[in-house]
């Protein structure tokens, strides 16, 4: 028997930046920690915050990496301790605020962050945790309103964590924050809502409304076309409105589940020596998952078609690809530093991760394997 929660607060619209200070106060929050990165204070973002803020934060950590580390979880919630916060600021994309949201767990909870982890049925430990306001700069990853966080452990694991407790208490989503955002971004970013999408429409689980949800964030950033037009012009303001509003409908829609695109980026996303994109491996892997798939959910992939633009019957891994070259992804692995000799071992972390379980129908090693050695090119 499906039970539904949905699922937090955003504040959204071109401005909404400027109710962070009423924000902050509603939520109890008189010394704020931010949790960034050095893009994000070298572009200036960070400073337009602290002026909406209104009043100076305990204090800044702006040396998120791109996928986060468990070490970088311990140095933030460490230094969000020492300063004495009351509540945690994220401000960026999916990486800082899975950091933010890491925080936000370890200071209010005495076990190692390992402990918590949702294979392991940690997510049953997670209770209230610090009070978290999320500002997204990418349109992308929709952590902002996602019940989960990703951090790579010191085991070498990419770990999901997932609790309803994790999810912001507060979004807000000005779109205004991601004018001018380089093409390369703006595609890699809106592949990976289009991603959260489609898995979230494929995973097997019941949850209508999130399903429903998922399908109109596929007809906005594709079917009415406004991914492609926010790669094409990083100044148009109602692409990136839209491309915004796509990114927290995909997070809407996961709550449902993801799939082997996840679980494959995830486990290559781990190879920090890499600096791999989330996005781009979504964006590279996913035609070649929904191939494997094509006919373990018929209704689902003729619905898709629609909200897609397509015509009945088109190959929709062959719509991706289109889509992805039209916006300037690579063609494949290679091209941005994966090899052969990667695949043994993200194939096994593959079939460790959460998102594995979401896949419409069942995938072997052999699968992945397959599906790798193909995406390689």
């Amino acid at each position: 028997m499906p039970v539904i929660t949905y699922l937090t607060t955003c504040i959204f619209d071109s401005g909404a930046l400027k109710q962070l200070a009423g924000t902050a106060k509603r939520l109890g929050m008189s010394r704020p920690f931010i949790v960034t990165d050095q893009g994000i204070k070298t572009a200036g973002i960070l400073g337009k915050v602290e002026d909406a803020l209104g009043v100076a934060p305990a204090g800044v950590f702006d040396e998120t990496v791109s996928n986060p580390t468990e070490k970088q979880v311990d140095e933030a919630t460490a230094r969000y301790k020492e300063c004495g916060a009351d509540g945690v600021i994220a401000l960026g994309g999916g990486s800082s605020m899975d950091l933010a949201k890491a925080v936000c767990l370890l200071a209010s909870h005495d076990e190692p962050l390992e402990s918590y982890a949702a294979i392991t049925g940690g997510a049953k430990k997670i209770g209230k945790v610090a009070p978290l306001i999320a500002i997204p700069t990418t349109s992308g990853t929709g952590s902002e309103v996602s019940v989960g966080m990703i951090v790579t452990m010191n085991n070498g694991r990419k770990e999901t964590f997932v609790s309803p407790n994790l999810i912001p208490a507060t979004a807000i989503c000005d779109p205004d924050l991601t004018l001018g955002l380089p093409p390369h971004l703006t595609a890699a970013t809106g592949m990976d809502a289009v991603t959260h999408c489609i898995e979230a429409v494929l995973a097997p689980s019941v949850n209508p409304p999130a399903e429903g949800i998922g399908y109109e964030g596929i007809y906005r950033a594709i079917g009415d076309g406004w991914l492609r037009k926010a790669v094409k012009d990083g100044s148009d303001a109602d692409a990136r409105w839209h491309m915004m509003m796509a990114s927290y409908e995909g997070a809407l829609a996961f709550v449902k589940g993801l799939g082997g695109v996840h679980a494959l980026s995830h486990a290559a996303g781990r190879l920090h020596e890499k600096k791999l994109h989330h996005g781009t491996l979504n964006a590279i892997f996913l035609p070649h998952i929904l191939r494997f798939h094509e006919g373990a959910a018929d209704a689902k992939y003729a619905r898709l078609r629609q909200a897609m633009g397509l015509k009945p019957g088109a190959d929709l891994a062959q719509a991706i690809e289109e889509l992805n070259a039209d916006i300037g992804i690579p063609d494949n692995l290679s091209a941005i530093g994966l090899t052969a000799e990667d695949g043994p071992g993200i194939v096994d972390y593959a079939l460790k991760d959460l998102a594995h379980f979401g896949n419409p129908k069942p995938m072997s090693a052999d699968d992945y394997a397959k599906v790798y050695e193909i995406a390689l090119g």
